[in-house]
């Protein structure tokens, strides 16, 4: 079994999340995120960018997925590239 990067798209549930604090919760509560980027999207509104390392078996991303949507104040999760590591 190998290991794969997984870039997700996080989008807030609104313009008004304090995306500082909704950082630390991902970072406090989601032990595989690598990285955390903001990205803006239109109007103010930005989507934060996470880079995770997850393992590659089958379901690969959708604990990650789950982990990262129970979290309040996200609204969607998209898991939106892959690359295995080598």
């Amino acid at each position: 079994m190998g290991s794969v990067v997984a870039i997700l798209r996080v989008m807030p549930e609104s313009v008004d999340i304090d995306l500082n604090r909704l950082k630390k919760d991902l970072k406090k509560n989601v032990t595989a995120i690598q990285d955390i980027r903001e990205e803006p999207i239109a109007f103010g509104l930005k989507a934060l960018k996470i880079a995770a390392i997850v393992g590659d078996d089958e379901g690969g991303t959708e604990p990650l997925e789950k982990a990262i949507g129970s979290i309040q104040g996200v609204a969607s999760v998209e898991t939106i590239d892959l690359n295995r590591m080598i």
